[in-house]
């Protein structure tokens, strides 16, 4: 049988190269697979490779009849529609912490770029307000890490990794997820409790229908005008239009975000706050993270091809 595999989502042909040495692909280039390919090239595609975030649902999979395997670059896998994946009995992968390294790392320069003001003292003295000694209030003294109260809202692999980056910050680190873990920090009751006691608030949980907009206006609120929140998990976990009126109104301190609700993020209100940090869902673009997410799914490939149970299964 035929190991072709279909690249469903826009990847860089660079992130391609290795997997390309392997097996045949095929690229649709982000489009709809019919767009760009006929039925009959799209027939023995048995494997395909999507971002996690990327809509996935039946009737894509559908335009290939022998498919049996959706393999995610990345750790999440939101996108793809698991109830249409199961009734074609297709197995899904993805990349679970191969890049959580990096997107902890980012998201505590998410946290000291926003509360340490950092881009208002960078165009502060590129201006030359520091020269001239303007006064700016902008530059008025904050407070520091020791004794920051972080909370993490997912204790994954990256909520792990964002929870030990924190507490060498001389933080108190706390968290709330689904169920509680064998960690040196507090556990929360509630989400609620956790965004009430926190001063930054650390966005690491799965994307879901469950988490969609839980960080509404009331928690925002609950947060409070001392308070930052930073998302590394998925845009959609914000509510983005109470997230703008929180900011505006001085609900909240600040915020550093990643992920957006509508990617790639064109500037609107959010880019107009000198208080806000904003990066174009980089997290895991580190070389490191590409390798080992590469390796993940070569992993989950060969194991499919070979007839073996994936080494990297979605289980949840």
């Amino acid at each position: 049988m035929s190991d072709k595999v279909l690249i469903y989502s826009r990847f860089p042909k660079s992130l391609m190269a290795r997997i390309g040495q392997r097996y045949d692909l095929i690229d649709a280039t982000g489009k709809p697979p019919l767009e760009i390919f006929t039925r009959d090239e799209l027939k023995d595609v048995r494997a395909l490779i999507t971002a996690g975030a990327q809509t996935l649902k039946g009737d894509v999979m559908d335009m290939m009849p022998t498919l049996g395997a959706i393999v995610c670059y990345g750790t999440g896998y939101d996108g793809v529609d698991f109830k249409a994946a199961a009734e074609r009995n297709i197995i899904v992968g993805h990349s679970p912490g191969a890049n959580a390294a990096s997107v902890a790392d980012l998201a505590l320069t998410l946290m000291l770029t926003a509360t340490r003001r950092i881009l208002p003292a960078d165009q502060y003295l590129r201006e030359g307000g520091w020269s001239s000694a303007k006064p700016s209030p902008l530059m008025n003294p904050q407070p520091g890490n020791p004794g920051r109260k972080v909370g993490v809202y997912g204790m994954g692999e990256i909520g792990r990794k964002i929870a030990s980056r924190a507490a060498a910050f001389e933080t108190e680190v706390a968290y709330y997820s689904r169920s509680k873990h064998d960690v040196p920090y507090q556990y929360m009751s509630s989400l609620a409790a956790l965004v009430e006691w926190c001063d930054v608030l650390m966005i690491a949980v799965r994307a879901g229908p469950d988490t969609q907009h839980i960080i509404d206006a009331d928690m925002l609120k609950k947060l409070g005008p001392n308070g930052y929140v930073i998302n590394i998990s998925r845009g959609s976990v914000i509510d983005q239009k109470a997230l703008v009126a929180a900011l505006t109104d001085k609900t909240i301190a600040g915020a550093g975000l990643d992920v957006f609700e509508k990617e790639p993020h064109a500037p609107d209100a959010l880019t107009a706050f000198p208080n806000v940090v904003l990066t174009p869902h980089i997290g895991g673009h580190t070389l490191d993270s590409h390798v080992a997410m590469q390796d993940c799914v070569i992993a989950n490939l060969g194991a499919y091809f070979a007839g073996k149970p994936l080494p990297y299964a979605v289980t949840a």
